[in-house]
């Protein structure tokens, strides 16, 4: 009896992709590093996508604005405008679910010491 890939049920899928990663994932200390690690690479490319995106956005516009009544103009600077939006919609939620848990964990910031006591 062979099996084809086309049969593997999504959860087997999932079963699969755990099985690969979770070798990264045992040499990570504690589940705070892993959440500052994803906190400080999404720190610095979320900025550099939400400029892209509202560039996106803008030149949607811009060709909404010079299309001039032609149909699959208006068609083509919807859809930048569509995807601009969704584009910062979702970086924005995943931006806020990262701060929401670093600051549920209390992660990612530097942690002052308190000089002596007198």
């Amino acid at each position: 009896m062979t099996h084809s890939l086309r049969k593997i049920t999504p959860l087997l899928w999932m079963a699969l992709y755990a099985a690969l990663l979770l070798p990264f994932f045992a040499y990570a200390q504690e589940v705070s590093t892993i959440l500052t690690e994803i906190s400080s690479i999404l720190n610095t490319v979320i900025p550099i996508l939400m400029i892209l995106a509202t560039l996106i956005f803008l030149w949607g516009i811009i060709q909404y604005i010079t299309a001039a009544g032609d149909e699959e103009k208006i068609k083509g600077a919807k859809w930048y405008i569509i995807w601009g939006l969704i584009a910062l919609f979702v970086m924005v939620s995943v931006w806020g679910l990262v701060q929401v848990l670093t600051n549920t964990f209390d992660i990612g910031r530097p942690v002052t010491p308190q000089g002596p006591r007198q």
